[in-house]
């Protein structure tokens, strides 16, 4: 890993203590887990994106007759091949 030194406000500061003695994570865990959460939104990954879609398969109901038979043909229609 790489040290690095940020600069927080005493709210943020204050609410991150708070978030891990709540969590017994470390402080410097959960702001690790926030940038990554920040850099998956920031530059999404097809592949990533493609599997969350496909996971909601069969959750909901459509006019279309074939969705939960063929989710992969629509599925490429939005995310193309990845």
């Amino acid at each position: 890993m790489i040290r690095t030194q940020i600069q927080l406000t005493e709210e943020q500061a204050k609410r991150l203590r708070e978030l891990s003695a709540a969590s017994r994570q470390s402080v410097a865990a959960l702001i690790r887990r926030a940038v990554d959460q920040f850099l998956a939104s920031a530059n999404p990954n097809p592949a990533a994106l493609y599997r969350q879609a496909h996971r909601v398969v069969g959750k909901y109901e459509s006019d279309s007759i074939d969705i939960s038979v063929h989710p992969d043909r629509y599925l490429e229609k939005d995310f193309g091949s990845c």
